[in-house]
Order: C-alpha cells, then structure tokens, then sequence
C-alpha cells in the first residue's frame, strides 16, 4: 500500500478522473434540463455498474478457473469484503452527488463548483481525526489552490447571498472528502475496479429507489436526455470513478483531492472548447495558479524531506 509517495501512475488516472469530470459537467446540465436530479444519479450511475459489469464477470472467470479448492474460498471472501467496502462507498457517493445534483435548483455553477472544492481543504482537515501527518508544504499547496478556485470561479462583483444551493454543496463536499478518504483506506484492499461496480450499484439503487418515492419519472424525458445521460454514465461513473479508485492506490489522498479538483479547471477549459464559451484573464490566471499547487503539491514530500535535512545539518 503507498501511503507516502505519490506515483506517477496514480497522477495519470487521477488527472483523467479530473477532465472526464469537467467535460462531463456539460452533459449534467443538459440532462438537468430534461430530468430530475434522483432520476439523472440514479440512471447514470446504474449505467456505470452495467459498463463495468461484463469487465467483472470476465475477470472473475479467468481467475476462478485456475484456482484450487482453497483458492477459491478465499477468493469469496474477497468478494464479500468488496460488497461490504463497495456498499459503504457507495451510500457515501449517492449522498454527496445528490446534494450536489440539488444544488443546481437554488444557487449558480460558478459557486457550486467552488464549494464543492471545498474538498480539498476536508480532506487533509478529517484525515487528522485519522491521526494523519500532512507535510506543511501540502497545506500551503491546498490553500494556493483555493486562491485558483477563487479566480476560476467567483466574481467578486457578482457574490450575491448564501442560499440553499450553497448550504447543499457544501455539505456535498464534505461527504466527497469522506469518500475519498474511505477510497483511500479501502481500494488498496480489493479489486478497484469490482469495488467501482459494486459502489455504483448501490448509489444508483438507493436514487431510483428515492427516484420513484420523490419524483415522477417520464419515458419521454429520459429519452430526451440520453445522450446527457450516456456520457455521464458511461464516462463519468464507468471509467472516471474507477480511474478515482485505481489511481488512489497510488496517491496520497490530500494530494489526490488536489488533482482531482484540476475538475474546475478542465470544465472551464471544456466549455470554451466545445460551447464556445470566451475564458477571462481572470479564469486564467485561475488556471495557472491550480497548475502551479499541483504540481508542487507532488514534491511536496521530496521538498520537506530535504528542508529537514538541511536544518539538521545547520
């Protein structure tokens, strides 16, 4: 398990997590215009445990066949654990994503996506309940980024008031920083990718189940925001969430919320690219800033290491 070095691999999947996210928050809100938010989760989601579904069953056949009597009895025990782990985050993932899907209904995107970076400063702040050491350097690294955030997504002449949107992202970021933390204790344990399956099994289950008690979902609408609904089925949930879990074996969590958040970053990017929407100096001085704490943020460790080194010598 790799709980102090951060791989290269790791900053690949976590990367492509974060530009999958972005670009994908186009598809969320053309869905959102068609369909409601239990109804969009709990489609979207299932969709990604039937992508990974046929990958599971695949891999599983060719393990079970080569195995002994023993082999195979372990092998189950592994994959109750991965239901009872997948179980767990997947409860946290439909919480955090359904506040996140409401808060469209009361506050702006700008804002939302702001505060739900706010996971970025949870994660480090819950995993010292954990007794966990975060390098001073990382913490600097996490405020830069909020200074990026702020550039990126807020206008200060355009703040207006605290609503429900916003008290609705912001309990959202809290339970994205659990997931990510839980990711982090879990995934190194089991299969990521029949860990991603199983979590989005049960997220999709419990919002179709809340789908049904609190919205009326409509054939028609649904088929109106399929190609909204694909993408981020299939991209988002299917391959992002796994990349999440994969790339997480490999990555210290503060420093994986940090890449994760390149999300805003590459939505801004996205929607100049593909709505033609015009990037400010602001946003891109934005931008910049996200790059520069992410990239210090992965010789945070290295840098500290030496600074102790050179006081000791001094």
């Amino acid at each position: 398990m790799v709980t102090n070095k951060t791989q290269f691999k790791g900053v690949i999947m976590l990367l492509l997590t974060a530009f999958v996210w972005g670009s994908s928050f186009v598809a969320q809100s053309v869905g959102m215009e068609s369909i409601e938010a239990f109804t969009f989760n709990g489609i979207r989601t299932l969709m990604g445990a039937l992508v990974l579904l046929p990958v599971v069953l695949i891999k599983d056949g060719i393990k079970v066949n080569g195995m002994n009597h023993e082999g195979r009895a372990h092998h189950k025990a592994l994959n109750k654990k991965t239901i009872i782990y997948g179980s767990v985050l997947g409860v946290f993932l439909c919480i955090a994503s359904n506040f996140q899907q409401f808060a469209f209904n009361y506050s702006e995107s700008g804002k939302i996506a702001f505060i739900t970076a706010l996971y970025m400063f949870f994660v480090p702040l819950l995993g010292l309940v954990f007794r966990k050491k975060v390098p001073v350097l990382t913490w600097i690294c996490v405020a830069v980024g909020f200074v990026g955030l702020y550039f990126l997504c807020i206008d200060p002449n355009n703040l207006g008031t605290i609503n429900l949107g916003d008290i609705l992202t912001f309990i959202c970021a809290i339970f994205f920083a659990v997931h990510i933390l839980l990711v982090e204790k879990l995934a190194p344990d089991v299969d990521g990718v029949k860990l991603s399956c199983v979590q989005f099994f049960v997220s999709g289950s419990i919002s179709c189940i809340l789908m049904f008690i609190f919205e009326s979902p409509n054939i028609g609408a649904i088929s109106t925001a399929i190609v909204p609904l694909l993408y981020s089925g299939v991209m988002s949930c299917g391959f992002a969430y796994t990349f999440q879990i994969i790339g997480q074996k490999y990555t210290e969590a503060t420093v994986a919320s940090l890449l994760m958040c390149m999300e805003s970053v590459f939505g801004v990017l996205c929607g100049a690219l593909i709505l033609h929407e015009t990037l400010t100096g602001r946003e891109i001085v934005g931008c910049v800033i996200m790059f520069v704490a992410i990239i210090v943020s992965q010789v945070a460790d290295i840098i500290t290491v030496k600074l102790k080194t050179v006081f000791r010598k001094g």
